[in-house]
């Protein structure tokens, strides 16, 4: 399965060459391999998205891309490297990915969220990708919902540029649309 490269610039995307982009997207079957387990990758994804091998970043972004497309959680929330003959642990600090674009199209309810991820990978918000928002102590952190579990923390300008979007949209209580579904930037009580 060849890779392609990721977009260099979401902004210069149609609205509708994204959606393409998300639909020819094929990720191999993880969910569906059962391997033994094998130990530890020796692996792990910092806050901020950086890969790590035995304590070395990993630099080439072609390796990244190839390894988080075989990246699963696992139901007692880990994360593993798997492949239909192994799996491996792999130790992630927050979330597995990092949202580190956005692109609005629309207005209110009529709005679609586009994001584009460290890895290059492209997923748009809505009711299979929700955004929710968790709150700390150091401020609310927001993720979006990549697949099977994994998710990608946002960014900190893409959170803000999210935040004014929110506040500008008039919505009561404050939050996003995206693809027909409501995300309220403050989970309900």
């Amino acid at each position: 399965m060849p890779m392609l490269p990721p977009p260099d610039d979401l902004a210069r995307l149609s609205l509708a060459e994204v959606a393409k982009l998300v639909d020819e997207r094929r990720l191999p079957p993880v969910e569906s391999w059962n391997p033994r387990h094998c130990g530890d990758s020796e692996m792990r994804i910092a806050r901020d998205g950086t890969w790590f091998h035995q304590g070395s970043p990993i630099g080439r972004a072609a390796m990244v891309r190839l390894f988080s497309s075989i990246l699963r959680r696992e139901p007692d929330g880990g994360y593993v490297l798997v492949t239909p003959f192994e799996k491996l642990d792999i130790e992630v600090e927050d979330a597995p990915f990092v949202a580190v674009e956005v692109k609005i199209d629309g207005e209110g309810k009529e709005t679609t969220l586009s994001f584009r991820l460290n890895t290059g990978d492209l997923v748009m918000a809505g009711a299979d990708h929700p955004i929710r928002f968790v709150p700390r102590a150091d401020g609310p952190h927001p993720y979006l919902c990549v697949r099977g579990g994994l998710e990608a923390l946002l960014a900190r300008p893409v959170w803000y540029e999210l935040a004014n979007l929110a506040l500008a949209n008039g919505s009561e209580p404050p939050g996003l649309w995206s693809n027909d579904a409501f995300f309220p930037l403050e989970p309900a009580p």
